[in-house]
């Protein structure tokens, strides 16, 4: 009698468990590139007020939003792009 097919996606999930020593942490907990872009942000903001130039403001702010928006628990939820219908 051949095996249910419920009994094989707990065998393959069994076998990647055992073949991968370091399971990657979920992607909603890896804030790396969040902050390297909020800090960059910041960093360009700080020197644009400092020496007055605009388009360095802009930019820093531009990336000081992004960075925020990668912070953003919400989008990680939905599974999809943020401000885009997951569905």
């Amino acid at each position: 009698m051949p095996q249910s097919d419920d009994e094989c996606p707990a065998v393959l999930q069994g076998q990647l468990a055992r073949d991968d020593p370091h399971p990657a942490r979920p992607r909603s907990r890896r804030r790396t590139g969040a902050w390297w872009t909020l800090a960059a942000g910041l960093a360009a903001l700080v020197v644009g007020v400092a020496l007055p130039q605009g388009l360095l403001i802009a930019t820093g702010l531009v990336l000081a939003g992004i960075g925020v928006q990668l912070f953003d628990a919400r989008s990680d939820a939905a599974g999809g792009r943020p401000g885009r219908p997951s569905g």
